[in-house]
């Protein structure tokens, strides 16, 4: 019995001292690393418990701190701190926190969460050559994204989210050929999305939501793998990205998507969640998404869908939130989302169905605005591809006609009051012609004849003009084809694909300006062609997204090369001079322009 003890005696005492042995090791090295990371993080409440005695390789994980080890190294740090935590003190280093940091080189997993981290991150972190997980998320990291992470050849998961970071996305990601899951969302990243995206085959989530980025979406098709894509609040597009067919969600929510919805679509049969709200989506909803097997979750709010749907449409039994507003839906809305059901929310106003609530459109205002957006095919063809706004093509035109009329009648009264209760100067003029006149005169009469009569315009059809036409045609209204401001918004000048020059006029809209209003003009705007107005080529009008109420008018008119009427009468030019002849012609011009737009 006491030879049983003391060999259980014995045994326990070699365990301990194995223990305490090490113990005593970590201590010495990796421990006392830990212990200045939590000097350096200004002792945060979720590492209040650490003291050079503590045994961290044996301490108790929790969702906020989590050590692992593995043969007397640490492989595994997790610190997770307050939500909303302010940064560091002005003394911390991020360059001494990584410094000392790298001085655990068998980290595999590494995430320093709402710690408070600021400054531009060092490269030095590739030093962890052995990291699979970095997640540094929700912090105050800035500047660009280190070309020194190219090294970390193991890498499986890059989260940076809700940080600072800006630049555009490094070309070397195709390096990290393991990754699986990269997420960079809430930052100030900017420029184009890389084509070495397109080459990480083992990517599984793909996050890059709340950021600046634009232009298309490199081919995705390639990544297989692919499963969640996330690319809300940017300004990507607009072009639907050709994408691989194992998506679970897919997120393109406030972007400038503008084509239509490619018919491959209906061939997601794992996806879950499809969020399409609040861009330029144009052409037929297609109704199948609403019956995709695995779909529950249907965003497609604030686009201009057009389409006719039916009340005997299926839905999937799991479809538990659908939301089809602000579109150009008519038909009937399908029973299967009338349904009382509880599990079950279906949001539908500002369409036109039949069988909807109060807060539907008649019929013809879906065919009006459906007919005013232009609805192009979807294309593949990005050189060519539309980056049209919510656009439509409403009146205006009248606004601007008579304004720009009126404002060179009021010029010609202030140059020459005292005609304006004469008789008009061409029935003086033909009352004392006679054949004794000089050939000079005798011209000059048939100028001021030539300035009577109507003659053919050679102007194109009014026409719906999308917002990439007069971007492409002012060179994103470059400051350089800026002509002007007053009191009825900015003019630009542009040159359109057919190479004629038009002037753009941009006015900001209050939201309590009606749409149908404007759409009541429409005719009579396209009818106000003479000679002597300028005339209004076309309109395009950019709505907010929320509510589609009109934001933005672009009037778009014929281009008047040789300035104003004032220009030439009063601003005392010496090349800027008219003569009498040429002056009575202006006019007659002017006269004759009110004189059509008051009968």
């Amino acid at each position: 019995m006491e030879k049983g003890f003391s060999h259980s005696a014995l045994l326990v005492l070699v365990v301990i001292s194995v223990s305490i042995c090490y113990s005593e090791q970590l201590q010495s090295s990796q421990a006392q690393t830990l212990v200045r990371i939590q000097r350096l993080l200004n002792f945060p409440a979720v590492l209040r418990s650490w003291n050079n005695d503590t045994d961290f390789c044996n301490t108790e994980p929790s969702s906020s701190l989590t050590v692992v080890c593995y043969e007397e190294s640490i492989t595994q740090l997790h610190i997770i701190g307050n939500k909303g935590v302010p940064p560091l003190p002005r003394n911390f280093s991020i360059d001494s926190f990584v410094t000392t940091l790298v001085k655990i080189p068998s980290l595999k997993v590494l995430t320093l969460v709402s710690l408070g981290l600021w400054g531009p991150l060092s490269g030095k972190i590739a030093r962890l050559s052995s990291l699979e997980i970095l997640n540094i998320s929700s912090n105050f990291l800035y500047g660009a994204i280190p070309d020194e992470v190219s090294s970390l050849i193991n890498l499986q998961t890059l989260i940076l989210d809700d940080n600072m970071f800006t630049g555009q996305l490094p070309d070397w990601l195709n390096s990290l050929s393991a990754l699986t899951v990269l997420s960079l969302k809430k930052n100030l990243l900017n420029g184009s999305l890389p084509e070495s995206l397109g080459s990480l085959e083992n990517l599984r989530i793909l996050s890059l939501s709340h950021n600046h980025f634009f232009g298309e979406v490199p081919d995705l098709s390639s990544l297989t793998n692919l499963q969640v894509l996330d690319l809300e609040d940017n300004s990507l597009g607009p072009q639907f990205p050709q994408l691989g067919t194992k998506l679970v969600t897919l997120v393109l929510r406030r972007n400038k998507f503008s084509s239509g919805i490619p018919s491959e679509m209906s061939s997601n049969y794992q996806l879950q969640r499809l969020d399409i709200s609040f861009n330029r989506f144009v052409g037929p909803f297609p109704p199948s998404l609403l019956s995709l097997p695995s779909i529950t979750y249907l965003n497609i709010e604030g686009n201009r869908f057009t389409g006719r749907l039916f009340e005997n449409l299926s839905c999937n039994a799991e479809l538990e939130f659908v939301d089809l507003s602000s579109n150009l839906l008519s038909g009937s809305l399908p029973n299967c989302l009338l349904s009382d059901s509880k599990n079950r929310v279906a949001l539908y106003a500002g369409n036109c169905l039949a069988n909807g609530d109060k807060s539907q459109h008649p019929f013809s205002f879906c065919r009006n605005e459906a007919l005013a957006v232009g609805i192009l095919p979807h294309s593949r063809k990005p050189k060519h591809a539309s980056k049209t706004v919510i656009a439509l093509s409403i009146s205006g035109g009248i606004i601007g006609g008579i304004t720009l009329v009126g404002l060179i009648f009021l010029v010609v009264r202030r140059v020459h009051p005292k005609k304006t209760t004469r008789s008009p100067p061409t029935r003086l003029i033909a009352e004392n012609a006679s054949t004794g006149y000089t050939s000079k005169l005798l011209s000059d009469a048939r100028y001021i004849s030539q300035a009577m009569k109507l003659g053919a315009l050679g102007l194109p059809t009014y026409r719906t003009f999308s917002l990439e036409e007069l971007e492409e045609a002012t060179n994103n209204f470059d400051t350089s084809t800026f002509m002007g401001e007053g009191s009825h918004g900015q003019i630009y000048r542009g040159q359109l694909k057919n190479r004629s020059l038009v002037a753009i006029r941009c006015l900001k809209m209050k939201r309590s300006h009606s749409t149908q209003n404007f759409m009541q003009h429409i005719e009579l705007t396209s009818k106000l062609r003479h000679r002597h107005l300028v005339s209004a080529l076309g309109h395009c009008f950019e709505c907010y997204l929320d509510d589609s109420s009109v934001s933005r008018m672009f009037l778009v008119f014929e281009y008047v090369p040789n300035g104003t009427l004032r220009s030439w009468i009063s601003e005392g030019c010496a090349r800027r001079t008219l003569t009498w002849t040429q002056r009575i012609a202006a006019a007659i011009g002017v006269a004759k322009g009110i004189q059509f737009l008051h009968t």
